[in-house]
C-alpha cells in the first residue's frame, strides 16, 4: 500500500487574528474627524498604554499617514497624533519627524507635479498640515476638527508649491529619503513643472516670499480661530488686512460664517465684503442665504448696518451689472432677514408660553429688530411709504407695541402711509 494513502494533511494555519488595539485606533481615526484634533489625540493618549503608543503609532498610524488610499481627514489626523504624542517637547526631537519630513516632501513633489500638469490636486491640505507641524506650528491645529482641515481651501501664497521648511533653505537640493515616486523629483530644468517649480525655488530663497507665507499661515489660524472665540485687538489688527488674500479663494464655507459673526463682527464685516465682491458662484449666493438666516442679536445687526452703507462694487449676478455691496444686500437680504427675524421670535415666544424658556430674550430681540428698522429708515435704506418694504414689520410692531421701541417705530411707519 502507497505511503501517500496514510499521508495525514497538517491543519491549517490558523489564521491570524487582528490585534483588538489596532481595530480600536482604527475605529478612532475613522470616527474621530468631526472632533478637534486636539480632542482626538486625547481619546488615542486614553485608549494606548504610553508604553504601547510608539509601537502602535508604527503599526497603526504611519500606513495611514503614507497611503494615498486613506482618506484625507485620516491622514491629517494621523499626522496630528504622532506630533502630539512628543507635543511637550520641540519637534526637532519628535522621533517622528523624519517620516512626518519625509510625507511632506513626497506630498509636495506629487502636487506640485499635479499642478504643472494643470491637475487639481487633493492632498494640498495635508501638505499644509504637515508644513505647520514641522515649523513647530502644530500647536494651531489642535482647535480644530480634521474634518474642517482637510475641506478648507487655500490661498495661492499657501499651496504646497510655496511651502518651504528651513532644512531645504540649508540644503534645498537633498532629496527625500522616500523613493517610491522617483518621478516627482523636482528638477530645474524640467519644462513640463516649470511653473510651480519656479513658485517654490523662489520661496525657497525669498526671504520676503517666506515672510509672506508665514503671515497668511498665521492669518489663516487666527481666521479659524475666529469661529470658535473672540479675537484679541491685536489679533483682529493683524488679521483685517489679510483677509482679502485668505478670501481669494475662500477659506471658509457658508456654515463658517454665523459663529464669526457672532464672536466677531467686526472681523466679519470686512470678510463678508471681501467674499461678495468676487464674481458672482454658487459660493456667493449661499453667503446671502446665510445671511438671511442669521438671529436678530446685536452682533447681526451691526453687521448687516454696516453692510447696509458699504459701497464697494459688486457684479450683478442677474444683470451682469456693476451695483454695490449695499444694493445686494438691500435686495437679497434684507426682506428674508426681516421675515426670519419675526420667525425666530415667534417661535420662542410659543416656547415661553409652553413654559420652556424664562429668559429676556424675546424681549431683546424686539427691541433690538425695531431700534434696527428705525436706524434703516433714517437712512433712507428702507422706505416707511412702500408695503413691499413695511407692512411685516408694521404688523410685527404694533403686534409688540407694549415695547416702547415698537410703539415708536409704529408710530413712524403710520405717519408715513397716512
Amino acid at each position: 500500500m502507497h505511503a501517500a494513502a496514510y499521508h495525514i494533511q497538517p491543519p491549517p494555519a490558523a489564521q491570524a487574528r487582528p490585534d483588538p488595539l489596532n481595530t480600536s485606533v482604527g475605529h478612532l481615526l475613522s470616527k474621530a474627524c468631526s472632533n478637534t484634533c486636539s480632542t482626538a489625540a486625547q481619546a488615542f493618549a486614553q485608549l494606548v498604554q504610553p508604553t504601547a503608543r510608539f509601537q502602535l503609532a508604527l503599526d497603526a498610524l504611519l500606513p495611514i499617514l503614507g497611503s494615498p488610499r486613506s482618506e484625507l481627514p485620516q491622514r491629517i489626523l494621523a499626522a496630528y497624533i504622532l506630533y502630539s504624542l512628543y507635543a511637550p517637547h520641540p519637534i526637532a526631537i519628535n522621533p517622528f519627524k523624519s517620516v512626518l519630513f519625509d510625507t511632506f516632501t513626497k506630498e509636495r513633489n506629487a502636487a506640485v507635479q499635479s499642478t504643472g500638469e494643470g491637475k487639481t490636486s487633493d492632498n494640498e491640505q495635508l501638505v499644509w498640515v504637515l508644513w505647520k507641524i514641522l515649523r513647530g506650528d502644530g500647536d494651531h491645529l489642535g482647535p480644530y476638527p480634521a474634518n474642517t482641515l482637510a475641506r478648507e481651501s487655500l490661498p495661492s501664497k499657501l499651496k504646497a508649491g510655496n511651502l518651504v521648511l528651513d532644512e531645504e533653505k540649508i540644503s534645498p537640493d537633498i532629496p527625500s529619503r522616500d523613493t517610491s515616486h522617483p518621478s516627482v523629483s523636482i528638477h530645474p530644468n524640467d519644462c513640463n513643472k516649470g511653473e510651480g517649480q519656479k513658485r517654490r525655488q523662489d520661496a525657497t530663497f525669498s526671504p520676503e516670499e517666506d515672510e509672506k507665507t508665514q503671515l497668511l499661515s498665521q492669518g489663516l489660524t487666527l481666521l479659524l480661530a475666529a469661529r470658535e472665540r473672540v479675537l484679541t485687538l491685536s489679533e483682529q489688527r493683524f488679521l483685517s488686512p489679510l483677509i482679502p488674500h485668505l478670501t481669494s479663494p475662500s477659506m471658509l464655507i457658508s456654515i463658517d460664517l454665523p459663529p464669526i459673526v457672532a464672536h466677531n463682527p467686526t472681523i466679519a464685516t470686512p470678510l463678508l465684503i471681501s467674499l461678495l465682491t468676487h464674481p458672482p458662484s454658487d459660493a456667493s449666493i449661499s453667503y446671502l442665504d446665510v445671511l438671511a438666516q442669521l438671529p436678530p442679536t446685536l452682533p447681526t445687526f451691526d453687521v448687516l448696518g454696516r453692510l447696509l452703507r458699504d459701497t464697494a462694487p459688486v457684479i450683478d449676478s442677474i444683470t451682469g451689472r456693476t451695483v454695490t455691496v449695499a444694493d445686494v444686500v438691500r435686495t437679497e437680504v434684507l426682506g428674508p432677514f426681516i421675515h426670519q427675524c419675526i420667525l425666530w421670535i415667534d417661535h420662542f415666544e410659543r416656547e415661553e408660553r409652553e413654559g420652556l424658556i424664562s429668559d429676556d430674550r424675546i424681549a431683546k430681540a424686539v427691541q433690538n429688530l425695531c431700534r434696527f428698522y428705525s436706524a434703516l429708515l433714517k437712512l433712507n435704506v428702507v422706505d416707511a411709504a412702500s408695503d413691499a418694504d413695511s407692512t411685516e414689520i408694521a404688523h410685527f410692531a404694533l403686534r409688540n407695541s407694549r415695547f416702547e421701541e415698537a410703539n415708536a417705530l409704529y408710530r413712524v411707519l403710520a405717519s408715513g402711509k397716512f
